[in-house]
């Protein structure tokens, strides 16, 4: 069988802490860099001498980099509220895109994001290291089996130390403390993943109502967002919690499902905790990785924009899912600001 030819791929903006994953793969051949977007100099400097990078890959113009370097996919590693300038420059261009978590900063840029990947036929992905998660897939099968019942509780725990605390780089923190850049603190940064999990698990059902509470444990480190989020999101029948903090005592990222019949915690990546009956003891699993190309979002990407892969309308990565996160994700801020629940209309 003919190798294909690897899918050209540019990068818009490298301020991201995960932007060095894209330069730290060249042991595969799925995709070909072929030009970065970057307005800093100093920046560009910096990636130039970290990673031996060619000057002549970077672009300070994003039309012009599309221009000059005819990608097939864009993946961003820019500011949260940049996607959108990013997706109305690749889209009319029919480049598919890959951002980071979350989608967007604001509903209306999500639901401009969609209707512009709908309009010009380009996929719209966005990348949650939990995605990759064989517990979180095993965890989401149980249910799919009726083995769990009918969900009834969910809680989401993510974050880490802070990112201060846990060393991220200067590009980064800027605007990852930013409110306007980023859409909030911890409440953005880690409330999302709750989001886009329960979401999936509720076939992508909006939830009735929303409500957060937001602290700033450490407003010293972090006086312009939260540090700390709780977000409780309400369904006829189900009831999840979301606790997205910057004050974590070591970082975590982690799942339980409670159901009628049974529950199971996806503990991390690899590791379930179930207990599928009453009489039955909880038992331990340790499962293998999703295999290829699931633990690596280039590779996805580029096997969608080959089509070797093709995925369900309620996965993970996909647009519906992914507008409602930031559905939620406004409405858990208002909610904190207001200090009431807010009913999603």
């Amino acid at each position: 069988m003919a190798q294909q030819q690897a899918v050209r791929v540019a990068v818009a903006g490298i301020s991201h802490g995960h932007i060095g994953w894209i330069f730290n793969r060249k042991d595969k051949k799925d995709i070909e860099l072929v030009g970065i977007y970057e307005t800093d100099p100093a920046l560009v400097d910096k990636f130039v001498k970290r990673y031996g990078l060619d000057r002549k890959l970077f672009y300070d113009n994003l039309d012009k980099m599309l221009e000059a370097t005819r990608p097939e996919a864009v993946t961003a590693f820019g500011p949260i509220n940049e996607h959108i300038k990013v997706v109305r420059a690749s889209a009319p261009r029919k480049i598919h895109v890959m951002v980071e978590k979350p989608l967007a900063t604001t509903i209306k840029d999500a639901r401009e994001i969609a209707s512009l990947a709908q309009k010009h036929g380009i996929k719209v992905l966005t990348n949650y290291e939990t995605s990759w998660y064989s517990s979180n897939q095993h965890v989401y099968q149980l249910a799919e089996e009726g083995k769990l019942g009918e969900i009834r509780k969910v809680m989401v725990n993510d974050g880490h130390q802070g990112p201060k605390e846990i060393g991220v780089s200067n590009e980064f923190f800027a605007w990852l403390t930013d409110p306007v850049q980023n859409g909030g603190g911890a409440l953005t940064d880690f409330g999302c993943y709750g989001a886009n999990l329960m979401t999936w698990l509720m076939k992508g059902e909006r939830p009735l109502s929303v409500t957060a509470v937001t602290q700033q444990n450490k407003p010293d480190i972090y006086p312009k967002v939260d540090d700390e989020a709780t977000i409780i999101l309400q369904y006829p029948r189900a009831q999840c919690v979301i606790q997205g903090s910057w004050n974590w005592t070591f970082a975590r990222k982690d799942m339980e499902v409670y159901g009628t019949k049974g529950y199971a915690v996806a503990v991390d990546r690899t590791t379930v905790r179930q207990r599928l009956q009453e009489k039955a003891p909880e038992e331990k699993l340790n499962l293998a990785p999703r295999p290829a190309p699931f633990e690596d979002p280039f590779s996805v990407l580029a096997d969608v924009v080959r089509g070797r892969l093709v995925q369900d309308q309620n996965d993970l990565y996909e647009l519906p899912i992914n507008v409602t996160v930031v559905e939620i994700l406004e409405a858990a801020r208002e909610s904190a600001r207001a200090g009431k629940r807010v009913v999603l209309k």
